[in-house]
């Protein structure tokens, strides 16, 4: 695959952060529609979703300047590399401080949380399905190998060092797999979100589907640095989809007096 996008003199654009940014971008506009729909402030869901993308990068690199610090004393210019660096943990660290921030900033500006959370869920599972393409490009979380037709293999020798991509090896597409549940999941969830009956509902649908397409998928994914559970059966992202899908049906099961969900409807 293309693990660089192209080149600008001696600068390389890589392929995941160029697709990550284009799957960003989308994002934020996505949420734009879907606030108007919910009748939110579209103003400050934007900045909300600003607030959060920053508080995820920040963490995501501070995570990994933390990890690397002996070997980036030694090699300062490492630094500008750190950004090649995909790994399950990062998503988590990355996701994490989102949606601490994101909530903060909710409460900060006044909106409904519930609300809110519905309202970012198609645009989520947009942004996450074009992170995916970018991993695909660049070789990163790489399936299994495999003989079916559909295959990919790698050659690139930058998959190789910046994600230990085995080269030369038809592998399965994993990668493409979860990006077309998570387009599917998106549109869903848009298409969805003018017959919600609950706030809240279109948030724990994404918690479930997002949990759902992760667990299925890791069965074709490589397993090397994913963290193997119990002896193997599980890998460290098929436990968090696990919460995920259970977090995802207790907010689903949650239902408000009538007169509870009129009141957040009018505010």
């Amino acid at each position: 695959m293309h693990p660089v996008l192209f080149h600008i003199g001696a600068i390389l654009i890589p392929s995941y952060g160029a697709l990550a940014a284009v799957g960003v971008l989308l994002a934020l506009l996505l949420t734009q529609r879907t606030a108007r729909i919910a009748g939110l402030n579209t103003g400050h869901v934007w900045n909300l979703c600003v607030v959060s993308l920053f508080a995820a990068l920040i963490a995501q690199r501070l995570l990994l300047v933390v990890v690397n610090l002996r070997d980036l004393r030694n090699h300062p210019a490492w630094l500008l590399t750190l950004a090649m660096v995909h790994h399950p943990l990062l998503a988590a660290a990355g996701a994490l401080a989102g949606v601490v921030s994101a909530a903060i900033c909710a409460r900060w500006q006044k909106l409904p949380f519930r609300t809110t959370a519905d309202v970012l869920a198609a645009p989520m599972a947009l942004g996450m399905a074009f992170e995916q393409l970018g991993t695909l490009l660049a070789g990163s979380g790489y399936g299994t190998d495999t003989t079916v037709r559909w295959a990919v293999t790698y050659t690139h020798p930058l998959a190789a060092v910046w994600s230990g991509t085995p080269l030369g090896v038809p592998l399965h597409p994993v990668q493409a797999y979860v990006a077309l549940a998570f387009f599917t999941l998106s549109l869903f969830l848009f298409i969805g979100q003018p017959a919600i009956r609950q706030s809240g509902d279109l948030a724990g649908l994404w918690l479930m589907g997002t949990g759902v397409a992760v667990f299925i998928t890791e069965l074709w994914r490589d397993t090397e640095g994913r963290g193997a559970m119990l002896n193997g059966a599980l890998d460290g992202p098929q436990l968090g989809a696990i919460a995920m899908v259970l977090a995802g049906a207790l907010v689903l099961l949650e239902r408000k007096p009538k007169a509870a969900v009129s009141e957040v409807a009018n505010a």
